[in-house]
């Protein structure tokens, strides 16, 4: 009995075999190729994942290293911008400045025009004064009324006289 429960019984084990080897390839045909097939699949979406990824990592690279050249240029351009600002305004203050100047210098000339027109107004009403009170100093002086040529001739030669000392 131990035999038969331990012997091998040879048409038993080539159907064991048999059966194991039927189910074997069933199972390669039906399990394993499927599985494998889904298996390739879905690791070339990984790796068209990946891939994809690195290239949108490169393409956010180069994006970044352009915004910053544009930043860059963007901060020159502002400085350009402000410095040309500054000195068009510079450039106005001393046309403010240079105008300003100008328009002293005429008030000054007028004034000064101004000035000697009234200095010789006043200095001929001065002599006409003078030449007046002369007259009648001098009709007094002589007593008698001189006529309007003497007299005329009297004033000029005063009048003169006058500017000479002036």
């Amino acid at each position: 009995m131990f035999e038969s429960f331990i012997g091998i019984n040879i048409w038993t084990a080539l159907f064991i075999l048999l059966n194991f080897l039927l189910l074997f390839f069933v199972a390669k045909k039906f399990l394993f190729v499927p599985v494998k097939n889904m298996i390739d699949s879905r690791q070339k979406e990984i790796d068209t994942m990946y891939a994809e990824a690195d290239a949108a990592k490169e393409n956010a690279l180069a994006l970044e290293m352009e915004y910053k050249d544009r930043l860059a240029d963007a901060q020159e351009t502002g400085e350009t911008l402000v410095k040309e600002a500054m000195l068009r305004g510079k450039n106005r203050e001393e046309e403010i400045l240079r105008q300003a100047n100008l328009e002293a210098d005429a008030i000054r000339e007028k004034a000064s025009a101004d000035i000697a027109r009234e200095k010789k107004k006043a200095l001929n009403d001065a002599k006409d004064e003078i030449s007046s009170l002369a007259m009648e100093i001098a009709g007094k002086v002589v007593g008698a009324t001189l006529d309007a040529d003497r007299q005329k001739q009297l004033v000029d030669k005063f009048l003169e006289e006058l500017g000479e000392q002036a």
